[in-house]
């Protein structure tokens, strides 16, 4: 387990010394008002670990499931249960994503600023595993509305959109060219990294949906483009990027054992390897052109992020560590090369460390320059590289430092686009599709596109892409517009929704004019939704509130490199139920009340209130009494997690 040392200032002061004035007279002040007449007002912001999810999830309110704030609105349905409901909202994956993805949520989680952030993969693993292990279902199918969409590629992109163009009652068919669904889940990750018992179950739990799956073909060839727009009333193409980038060297070109990487991980994980090669070259590991961690972090403006437990980059910087694993797990001698210096690459440092103990070699800051060839067999023997610099995503040669590295394979593991076979008329002229800013395929009004065939990047975010593709075609086939995406387009929390759950929403407004609305039952007062449009970030918290916690890690099996040879077995260990809800009791709910009480605590003037146990729910939980408070501010000064700002009262 990985040990992290407490940092020398765990807590957060508001103030520092000298910053307020010494002769204030802070108890007359607090007892006697000022003339603001601003009172509290509960404004609920997106969190950064939301605001950063590219498939959108509500971690927040899973969070504060696993901790135990948010109960079941039922007694016999458990919390696991509860909390994979609330992920699949937005991802019906949470298995593999808490295996796989980079984890941008936790470079932009707001406790960074305190100790370190949340494991929130950790979290999103055990609840999905525990889902699987139980059979949980999702909710049954949406009313059927007679429409039929057809979906062109059935990985992360596809399959999610899937998932909820039939929750929204509409009959969808999957076409996908391979034998099995699962896109690159399945035929561009190795098994001990998705483990397909684990892959079957959350892909099996969506085809159970009702969904016809039409596999082995290859729409383009086995299907025109013409019969889909005959037979179905929109087309969602999620083919994904399927055709890797060749290194743009001499003696690359049409050299039989020079394959890219999609290419060598589609035929790995169908189950065939490369015979007699014993010394392979993989070239990857060089574009950071997005990071989404960095991004992450802007959005919280985190500036203490934590080494991750993750590979930190994109799904390019996934691929090259994925061939060179497998590569040392058949037998054969692995090179891994990069543009960027080893501390540089996007992999994080535990990944690159794991991958040097099973035996990979891994060379840093060289550029590739030439295949080497037999002039006999015109097979490369060897690649020729040689020393670089980086001048921005430019490398610069360093003369005179040329070497060899003799190889019976070199693949290439620098980039992807679509494969149009068949397809010519979509491709954008780049090797993606176009589409407009929501989606829809630039000059094809019923066509609509997400994924990887857009722009090769993370699982996460083909998923997000099928989430909100399945919701502009229902626009689009309720009536033809399609509505502006908002600017954080994720799954929010929803009041509303929450109170109606518990049997608790407002009752209908009579239209009657009247004052005020603090004593009436058919609104929610003070109560404001900025989640579309706003991120609460770390200065806005009251951190002195949160003590010193350690994050729960996960185990891994560490393989030594005498040990891999045909080892295929999972490496991370997944946390405990106990773990996984300590992780929930670390978040700080940041933009949401979490039920703390200071507010209630600290009121000078006991102007705030519980609301009655038996009308609590989630940000529901304290009320103000506005003929008693004075807009002394001190109830938004200790709140932790920053759900209370002041408003204009009377």
């Amino acid at each position: 387990m990985n040990e992290m040392s407490k940092p020398e200032n765990p807590t957060f002061l508001r103030f520092e010394e000298g910053e307020t004035e010494d002769d204030w007279d802070l108890e007359e002040k607090i007892f006697q008002g000022d003339t603001s007449y601003k009172c509290p007002t509960y404004i609920n912001k997106t969190p950064p670990c939301q605001g950063s999810c590219p498939s959108g999830h509500e971690i927040r309110g899973w969070l504060a499931i696993a901790r135990g704030m948010d109960k079941p609105p039922h007694e016999d349905t458990v919390w696991q249960d509860y909390a994979f409901q609330r992920m699949a909202q937005a991802n019906p994956f949470p298995a593999t994503m808490g295996r796989v993805c980079p984890a941008p949520c936790e470079a932009g989680c707001n406790r960074n600023e305190v100790d370190d952030y949340v494991g929130i993969n950790a979290v999103e693993q055990y609840v999905g595993d525990w889902a699987n292990s139980n059979d949980v279902k999702l909710p049954p199918a949406g009313e059927d509305t007679g429409r039929r969409v057809a979906v062109i590629g059935g990985g992360p992109a596809g399959l999610s959109a899937v998932r909820f163009l039939r929750q929204d009652g509409h009959g969808v068919t999957v076409f996908e060219a391979h034998e099995k669904l699962g896109g690159m889940m399945r035929y561009g990750i190795p098994g001990y990294r998705t483990p397909r018992d684990m892959l079957d179950s959350e892909i099996d739990r969506i085809i159970d949906l009702g969904v016809e799956v039409r596999l082995n073909t290859r729409v383009g060839t086995d299907v025109t483009v013409d019969e889909l727009e005959r037979d179905y009333d929109a087309i969602y193409w999620a083919l994904g990027a399927q055709n890797g980038r060749p290194l743009p060297i001499p003696g690359w070109e049409g050299t039989e054992n020079c394959i890219n990487g999609i290419e060598f991980l589609d035929v790995f994980n169908q189950g065939y390897v490369l015979g007699t090669a014993t010394n392979v070259v993989v070239v990857g590991g060089g574009d950071t052109s997005v990071d989404v961690a960095s991004v992450a972090r802007r959005l919280g403006h985190i500036t203490k992020a934590h080494p991750s437990e993750h590979p930190d980059g994109t799904l390019i910087d996934f691929t090259g560590h994925d061939v060179a694993s497998s590569l040392t797990r058949e037998g054969m001698k692995a090179t891994l090369t990069s543009l960027f210096p080893v501390e540089q690459m996007t992999a994080a440092e535990r990944e690159r460390e794991d991958a040097m103990r099973e035996g990979i070699d891994i060379r840093g800051g060289v550029m590739p320059l030439e295949v080497i060839k037999d002039p006999e067999t015109d097979r490369a023997i060897a690649l020729k590289l040689c020393e670089c610099d980086m001048d921005g995503m430019k490398p610069v040669p360093r003369p005179g430092t040329e070497f060899e590295i003799k190889c019976d394979i070199v693949i290439a593991a620098i980039g992807q686009s679509g494969d149009f076979d068949g397809l010519e008329e979509l491709n954008g002229g780049n090797g993606f599709i176009d589409v407009t800013p929501t989606y829809q395929v630039k000059g094809r009004e019923k066509h609509f596109a997400g994924g990887d065939i857009l722009r090769p990047h993370l699982l996460t975010t083909a998923i997000g892409h099928g989430r909100t593709g399945a919701q502009i075609i229902t626009d689009f086939l309720d009536d033809s517009s399609i509505e502006k995406r908002p600017k954080l387009d994720v799954m929010h929390f929803n009041l509303l929704a929450e109170l109606r759950q518990r049997e608790q929403a407002p009752s209908a407004f009579d239209h009657q004019e009247q004052r005020g609305t603090d004593g009436a039952n058919f609104a929610v007062h003070n109560y404001e939704d900025r989640s579309s449009s706003q991120i609460i970030n770390h200065s806005e918290l009251f951190k002195g509130h949160f003590d010193f916690v350690k994050r729960e890690v996960r185990d891994e099996v560490q393989i030594e490199a005498e040990d891999v040879l045909g080892n295929f077995e999972e490496r991370i260990i997944a946390l405990s139920e106990e773990q996984a809800q300590k992780e929930g009791e670390r978040c700080m709910s940041c933009g949401m009340c979490f039920e703390c009480d200071n507010c209630v605590i600290y009121c000078p003037q006991d102007a705030v209130h519980r609301v009655k146990k038996a009308d609590r729910t989630v940000g529901r939980y304290v009320y103000t009494d506005y003929s008693a408070c004075i807009g002394c501010h001190i109830c938004m000064d200790v709140c932790p997690t920053g759900y209370i700002k002041m408003g204009l009262g009377e």
